[in-house]
């Protein structure tokens, strides 16, 4: 039952367990989470800007979906998952 119970407590996404990392995984989980973010967002951009410049006749230049849409969001994700990830390192560092 005691297990159960600070099985909850702890730090999980989808039901995988967020502990028990060390400070360079949890750094690395962390700029990966950002860099997957930057290309996914990225390329949903590109995407969207492909069908509005085909299908309106725009002409949007398709680096732009780098400065204004993958950037913030690769860094928006990385200012969370930072303190995020740390926090879960130092929670752990302090129970154990």
């Amino acid at each position: 039952m005691a297990q159960r119970a600070r099985a909850r407590g702890a730090g999980r996404i989808l039901g995988f367990p967020l502990e028990g990392f060390s400070l360079f995984q949890s750094l690395l989980l962390a700029f990966a989470s950002a860099f997957f973010t930057f290309f996914a967002a990225t390329f949903l951009a590109i995407l969207s800007l492909l069908v509005w410049n085909v299908l309106l006749g725009h002409t949007v230049n398709f680096a732009d979906t780098y400065r204004y849409v993958g950037f913030p969001a690769g860094v928006l994700v990385l200012l969370v998952a930072l303190p995020y990830f740390l926090v879960l390192w130092v929670r752990a560092k302090v129970r154990g």
